[in-house]
């Protein structure tokens, strides 16, 4: 296991040292994305229009922060289920995103699209929304403010924990992690 530190935009080349197990954080700025934001997404690439952000090099966080209380940038940020983008997200890797954030399994789908434009799927572990949001120090719309917790949004962050659970030659931590943990 070896630690990085990400500034997005990120290359290819900077994915491709990331392994399966390693720990990420990421200062900089990043997106975020859930089902209703990604399937307007690809409906405005099917129908060749301008996406509101640029996708080459980003990172798309699956979250939906609840309300920031008064003297905070964000509510809680935690994780969601990372399977419900899974239609729209080979499209999106195709555009250049380069790290998705979120947690549970992914599509044979996904993790081809991944291996193929070299990208990396990282984790944040589900139940720390309060603790994520600590690290959150910046909060703007983007897009789509009509699907309220579910718009786009630009984080800026300051070293956000996360671990890489599918690296871009498709090693999966949900593959190869439970076995060795099997009553015998």
């Amino acid at each position: 296991m070896n630690r990085h530190q990400l500034q997005p935009p990120v290359t290819t080349e900077e994915v491709q040292r990331l392994k399966a197990g390693d720990i990420v954080t990421i200062t900089g700025t990043i997106y975020t994305a859930r089902d209703a934001a990604h399937k307007r997404l690809v409906e405005a690439l099917n129908a060749g229009q301008e996406l509101p952000l640029e996708l080459q090099g980003q990172i798309i966080y699956y979250v939906g922060p609840t309300p920031a209380k008064p003297g905070r940038v964000s509510g809680s940020a935690g994780p969601t289920t990372s399977g419900r983008m899974d239609p729209y997200t080979p499209a999106l890797l195709k555009q250049g995103l380069k790290v998705m954030i979120g947690k549970g399994r992914r599509s044979p789908e996904v993790i081809s699209a991944m291996k193929k434009h070299g990208a990396v799927y990282l984790g944040i572990v589900g139940g720390t929304a309060a603790l994520v949001a600590q690290a959150i120090k910046k909060v703007d719309v983007v897009a789509y403010a009509d699907l309220g917790p579910e718009a786009i949004r630009r984080f800026y962050v300051e070293d956000l924990a996360t671990i890489v659970l599918i690296d871009s030659t498709g090693r999966d931590l949900y593959e190869t992690e439970p076995p060795k943990y099997a009553l015998p």
